[in-house]
């Protein structure tokens, strides 16, 4: 079907709306809450539970678009969260704020996750597979950019603001602002956004949208090596999921504490600007590397650079640098690392995994448990930290990353990776890509 408004009309903003919620709940949501004095356990535990609906995501998949458009969805997920980041706002000023503030994130969480189906929905029915092609990239890049707004310019926003106005009013507006952006950006697609009204066209029952979900689910399991693919997913993140929540933390805390004391200003420049320009460039640049060397030649290598940078945190809890350059250069060397090894992991679950007749579906629930992968050892990552302070937390950190190295040292390939196809038949390279 095609669009009555150009592709960059829309997908640009859609994928920037997608980024926004889940960034502001999984990282800017921690430096919130340790600025209004919550412990690092319960800041922990709770932004990462809070996370569950994006692992969950694909039970309800098949449910998108029985009643109503995709697009319809899209708006209305907007909207809803806009309103969450406002009364999220308006809790700061309540007792009992941090219960309150965490049931209102898990429904924002909840209509985000139902966001990125629609999104996506609209994206494949709309475009066609050559535009679907052409306007990926800017999928990536405004995904990207709601994490350097979210964890750049808000959180640079609420140090200021703090000097200002107090913590409980710098991250009220902070939250009001994603709030407002949000709701723009939904009132703006219910004009904008084309709603593939042709494929929300078949009248699909319950119950055969129960069969479907059934067939996806059992023909999940029964891939070959199901099992080490499942391990292997879990795994190759394990250490970041300790790492994730307590860094940003680790940051905050004061010299006497083992951490390096820096304010929130320094954190949304050094960790939110930098360290999210490095992770794109580091993504790019493994792409490149990938497509001209082979997945599994590569995919140990790329392990390697996902886990071992981690060892950064650990020599700034020992020796706790104060030089600007060194801290925000050891940041932004771990974020490329990171987004250089994450390409392999990407690219395994699409042509290893997705591959057979439910390839998206597939795809999601491997990316459903792989943010289970992240989301365990977050809840655990602020007890052990509490228990172990940084310095040791992050030798802790160090050994998590062991399993990784093993599993992906170990993990059996089906598929023809996107060099082999391409050096032997060109005409089975469509079958591992995504």
């Amino acid at each position: 079907m095609k669009a009555n408004k150009s592709p960059i009309a829309w997908v640009p903003s859609v994928y920037f709306a997608m980024g926004l919620p889940f960034v502001a709940l999984n990282m800017v949501s921690v430096l919130m809450f340790s600025g209004l004095n919550i412990s690092d356990a319960q800041i922990a535990f709770w932004t990462s539970l809070i996370m569950l609906p994006w692992t969950l995501k694909p039970l309800w998949s098949p449910f998108i678009g029985m009643f109503k458009t995709k697009k319809f969805f899209v708006a209305l997920t907007q909207i809803l969260s806009g309103v969450g980041f406002f009364l999220v706002a308006l809790s700061l000023h309540l007792p009992h704020f941090f219960a309150l503030a965490i049931a209102v994130l898990f429904v924002i969480a909840f209509s985000g996750a139902t966001h990125d189906i629609a999104a996506d929905g609209v994206y494949m029915s709309v475009l066609s597979k050559s535009d679907q092609a052409k306007y990926i990239g800017w999928q990536g890049a405004f995904y990207n950019l709601a994490k350097i707004v979210a964890t750049g310019g808000l959180v640079y926003l609420a140090g200021t603001l703090i000097r200002r106005w107090g913590a409980v009013d710098a991250w009220g507006c902070v939250m009001s602002l994603c709030g407002a952006i949000l709701l723009l950006l939904g009132l703006y697609h219910i004009k904008i956004l084309p709603s593939g009204a042709e494929t929300d066209k078949k009248t699909v029952s319950f119950q055969e949208s129960m069969n479907e979900l059934w067939e996806v689910i059992r023909t999940f399991f029964a891939k070959k090596h199901i099992l080490w693919y499942i391990g292997f997913i879990l795994l190759y993140r394990f250490a970041e999921g300790f790492v994730v929540k307590i860094v940003p933390l680790f940051l905050k805390a004061p010299l006497s504490e083992n951490g390096l004391g820096l304010n929130e200003q320094q954190i949304g420049l050094y960790y939110g600007t930098f360290g999210a320009l490095a992770f794109i460039l580091g993504s790019l640049l493994s792409g490149y590397y990938v497509s001209y060397r082979g997945l599994k030649k590569t995919l140990f290598f790329l392990c390697c650079t996902f886990n071992i940078p981690f060892a950064i945190y650990l020599l700034m809890a020992v020796f706790q640098p104060s030089d600007a350059w060194l801290i925000a250069g050891g940041i932004a060397f771990e974020y490329f690392g990171y987004g250089f090894g994450y390409v392999g992991l990407t690219l395994f679950m699409m042509q290893q995994i997705a591959p057979g007749k439910h390839q998206m579906a597939h795809y999601a629930f491997a990316t459903g448990i792989m943010n289970l992968g992240v989301m365990l050892p977050g809840m655990l990552s602020g007890f052990v930290s509490d228990w172990l302070g940084y310095k040791y937390f992050f030798i802790f950190v160090m050994i998590a990353t062991i399993p990784s190295f093993v599993i992906t040292w170990l993990v059996p390939f089906v598929h023809r990776d996107t060099r082999q196809e391409r050096h032997s038949r060109p005409d089975l390279q469509s079958s591992v890509k995504q």
